[in-house]
């Protein structure tokens, strides 16, 4: 899986953002955790989904804070950046070309389930992800850092 995160994350940087293959066209971020564990830096890329009710201070604009999803690809354990941001919710993201400064919380009852389906219908294989698995799927909400 490192190897395929690799040739994306460096798509993406040399892009603007911007990826091709499943990813084309799709909301994108890298998102920096540091390892519960190992206390490095790891990066991921991941699918995004706008929410309201928050906002990402930029030096240029607002945004709407973002959600994104622990999925797995309905593995039935959560993906290792999820373990990493409870233990450190102070993560940063790539978004683009800016990378932003950001504080991660889990989503829970109904802002959770409204997130979620969001994404399920806006991106239908996350439901495939949903059917292959027992466990909830966490939602997580990333917003401004202090």
């Amino acid at each position: 899986m490192s190897g395929w995160n690799d040739k994306v994350i460096e798509e993406f940087r040399a892009n603007g953002g911007q990826v091709g293959g499943q990813f084309a066209g799709a909301p994108l971020l890298l998102l920096h955790t540091v390892g519960a564990k190992s206390g490095q830096t790891r990066v991921n890329p991941m699918m995004y989904l706008k929410v309201d009710g928050g906002y990402v201070a930029s030096r240029s604009s607002a945004r709407p804070a973002i959600a994104v999803f622990a999925s797995k690809g309905g593995a039935p354990t959560s993906p290792d950046w999820y373990h990493n941001l409870l233990a450190q919710p102070r993560v940063r993201a790539e978004i683009g070309t800016e990378t932003v400064e950001l504080v991660a919380r889990v989503a829970t009852g109904d802002e959770r389930e409204r997130i979620w389906n969001a994404q399920k219908a806006a991106y239908p294989g996350f439901a495939d992800y949903e059917q292959k698995t027992t466990r909830q799927i966490p939602v997580v909400v990333l917003e401004p850092a202090p």
